[in-house]
């Protein structure tokens, strides 16, 4: 039987869709048979990378080891959600991922293949806070390092004695969404600059004399070096290729942390076309404390006492800094002024380390005397009959150290520096 030249081409047409149908499916299940880093995500196949980035954000802190001691499911979690961040905020592997799965990524070598993933508290740490320096390609950087962002957080001294973590809004210069960093409305609108030919540079010869001709290299005036112009500037940057985006970061207190101490958030600053982002450095700043002092680890207060406390001994308590435990001060003996009581592992918790058990610092108590300020007659004859017995043995120190009012306060008695454990 013979075939006709338009069936034989249909045929061979039906064919050919065939194949690709196969094809296509092929691909799929091999994807399928891997990880789904967008559900992983819960963002779909064209979320943007600020898309990633927010999501991963939100989840991370979610499903962090810390907020779920002896979970797990809620480590494992915490593991994925980095391993899809890494494959999806990095468009080359993205690419590999969309195209051929996690199949793919192994086969190139890549996250998730031989090279394995990173270690994902270190991808947390960029978010996060902390000095981790990460590049994802492994290599140097091939644009130059934008300015870093240097921010002063006020913090209580409860908050560095607990720990806390505390979200701060940030509005930040971010590469516009719409042209994608180029400035032009489409990917038509750029065109190559005809005085330099795209290299952003051009020739300049100058004849000093007879035969005597000196080139010299200057950036191209045209296009400012840029090697391209725009025809028509993107509307929604106006072609700055950058906008204002508000973001948020969340820095986590560790117990311990000091005054002045700096968090990092690598790759967080402004974001410009022509440079790496910076960083955003937080300064932590210790707000006054209405009764404790901290001086590195260890915790100081005043506390008044009343002169027949000093005489013949008291029991108070105090609130420590977190506001919830109690701290029992005791005397049975006579409290001289500037009485320095030390309370062993009352103080602050040092920086707790992996595989550490926690210490703390120490609490020093200064003790005042409250004096009254007027004696009546009877109280005269009552003192004058009871402390001009001669059966008393008197401390020889300065009775001046006394204080009546709050003018004395933070003073450290003259020849008591040293402190005396608790009794």
């Amino acid at each position: 039987m013979l075939i006709t030249g338009e069936r034989l081409a249909a045929r061979l047409l039906h064919a050919a869709v065939t194949l690709l149908c196969i094809f296509t499916l092929c691909i799929d299940l091999v994807a399928a048979a891997g990880k789904d880093y967008y559900k992983i995500l819960d963002v779909s196949r064209d979320a943007s990378q600020q898309e990633i980035k927010r999501q991963y954000k939100t989840l991370s802190r979610k499903h962090h080891p810390d907020k779920n001691p002896g979970d797990e499911k809620a480590h494992e979690r915490f593991i994925e959600l980095a391993q899809a961040y890494e494959i999806l905020s990095d468009d080359e592997k993205r690419e590999i991922y969309n195209r051929y799965g996690e199949e793919g990524l192994k086969n190139q070598g890549g996250a998730g293949g031989g090279g394995g993933f990173h270690d994902p508290f270190d991808i947390f740490a960029q978010f996060f806070g902390g000095q981790v320096r990460f590049n994802q390609r492994g290599g140097a950087r091939a644009k130059p390092r934008g300015p870093d962002a240097h921010i002063r957080v006020p913090v209580s001294l409860l908050e560095l004695y607990a720990g806390t973590e505390i979200e701060i809004d940030i509005s930040k210069q971010a590469i516009c969404p719409h042209c994608d960093g180029s400035g032009a409305a489409s990917p038509d609108d750029v065109e190559t600059c005809t005085v330099c030919s795209g290299s952003g540079v051009r020739i300049v010869k100058q004849v000093l004399g007879p035969g005597i001709v000196q080139q010299m290299q200057t950036t191209c005036d045209k296009c400012k070096g840029k090697g391209k112009k725009i025809s028509k500037p993107c509307p929604h940057c106006k072609g700055t290729r950058v906008h204002r985006e508000a973001d948020f970061l969340a820095i986590r207190i560790e117990p311990g942390m000091a005054d002045g101490e700096k968090i990092a958030f690598e790759g967080e600053g402004d974001q410009h076309p022509d440079h790496e982002p910076g960083s955003v450095v937080f300064h932590l700043r210790q707000e006054p404390h209405a009764m404790f002092e901290r001086r590195g680890d260890d915790l100081h207060a005043e506390v008044t006492i009343t002169l027949l406390d000093a005489l013949v001994g008291f029991s108070r308590s105090i609130l420590h800094v977190d506001d919830k435990t109690t701290i029992e001060l005791k005397r049975s003996s006579i409290t001289p002024p500037g009485f320095v009581h030390k309370l062993a592992g009352k103080g602050m918790p040092h920086r707790q380390r992996s595989g550490a058990s926690a210490k703390h610092g120490d609490m020093y108590i200064t003790y005042w005397i409250q004096f009254p300020k007027t004696l009546g007659g009877d109280a005269k004859k009552q003192f004058k009959n009871i402390l001009g017995k001669s059966d008393f043995e008197w401390d020889g120190g300065n009775s001046s150290n006394a204080r009546d009012d709050d003018s004395h306060q933070g003073q450290q008695a003259p020849g008591r520096p040293e402190a005396h454990d608790e009794l």
